[in-house]
């Protein structure tokens, strides 16, 4: 794969000569055994998405961490897919940007038929199960958890779809998932203020609460989102923003304070 996985790789003195920094088969020292590479390099945190009114609405930021440095500021990791769907990746970023490759392929067969129809975001989930669970069972995984949602016409009008898929094939559809830290911090916000009747500035507004906690409390955020929604009318992916954050509060100026424990 290439990406940012491949321009940090390479072999070097505890790498193998041929390996493959993110995914793939390496040849052991020894023998003929092949081994696989079971740690992600480069990593992107939390992805948030839920239904509103009109369609999905789905947020993260757009960091990307080398270990634990966040090396990178501007990675996007929301695209459109088709007409009808987008995506968001948590993880490996190299893995996310094969899955695109496998979609690409996906969506120009699927265009090259003609026939007047188009996959839609539950066909396009169901895809992407099947990809992540095949690589789980050849123990070379996709280190990637992945939310796909969209809006498609079906014989009960507009029929909004959100699901999620993480590396090991595990998936269910849901009215607001989240990923990473974000399945802690989260959930439990959405949980307790979404409606299915919400208008897309009262969406926006409950997904940027979500990322200000996470901005506060998970280190591998940083105070740069991007924010996209799929309507029937087709997806829209906004340009970065940051939120404005307050760090006065009594329990960051001094944390150990109360605490239970030595830290």
């Amino acid at each position: 794969m290439d990406g940012f996985s491949k321009t940090i790789g390479g072999s070097g003195p505890n790498v193998p000569a041929g390996s493959h920094p993110a995914g793939g088969s390496q040849a052991a020292a020894g023998g003929g055994a092949t081994q696989r590479t079971q740690y992600p390099y480069v990593t992107g945190t939390s992805v948030i998405a839920l239904k509103y009114k009109d369609g999905v609405i789905m947020a993260c930021d757009t960091g990307a961490s080398y270990g634990s440095t966040l090396r990178y500021k501007s990675v996007e990791r929301i695209k459109a897919v088709g007409k009808h769907s987008i995506i968001g990746a948590s993880g490996e970023f190299s893995d996310f940007q094969e899955i695109l490759r496998y979609l690409d392929e996906l969506t120009l067969s699927d265009h090259m038929w003609d026939d007047g129809n188009s996959l839609g975001p539950k066909e396009i989930h169901s895809y992407l199960t099947r990809v992540m669970y095949n690589r789980r069972n050849k123990f070379d995984p996709l280190w990637n958890s992945l939310v796909l949602g969209g809006v498609k016409k079906g014989p009960k009008g507009d029929e909004k779809y959100l699901g999620m898929v993480n590396m090991i094939g595990t998936h269910f559809e849901e009215n607001h998932v989240a990923t990473g830290f974000a399945n802690h911090l989260a959930i439990p916000i959405l949980r307790a203020e979404w409606r299915e009747d919400m208008t897309f500035e009262e969406a926006v507004k409950l997904v940027e609460k979500c990322l200000l906690v996470l901005l506060y409390r998970d280190r591998s955020s940083i105070n740069k989102f991007q924010i996209a929604k799929i309507t029937t009318e087709g997806s829209t992916i906004y340009p970065p923003y940051s939120l404005k954050t307050y760090w006065g509060f009594s329990h960051f100026e001094n944390p150990a304070q109360g605490a239970v424990g030595s830290w």
